[in-house]
């Protein structure tokens, strides 16, 4: 169960990293619970990062 709990996070942040990379916005996040939005943004927020300093 823990492994596919942390699958499913994982899968999150890496959703949410390529949301950032590609310049969408945060509110398109598509998850609800807390856990696995804070995965997303989590990703979206180091993409978003990565794209500052290399632009």
């Amino acid at each position: 169960m823990k492994r596919q709990k942390r699958d499913r996070l994982d899968r999150a942040h890496s959703r949410g990293y390529q949301a950032g990379i590609t310049g969408r916005p945060k509110e398109i996040c598509p998850y609800q619970t807390t856990d696995t939005r804070s995965h997303w943004l989590g990703g979206w927020r180091l993409a978003m990062s990565e794209r500052s300093v290399f632009a």
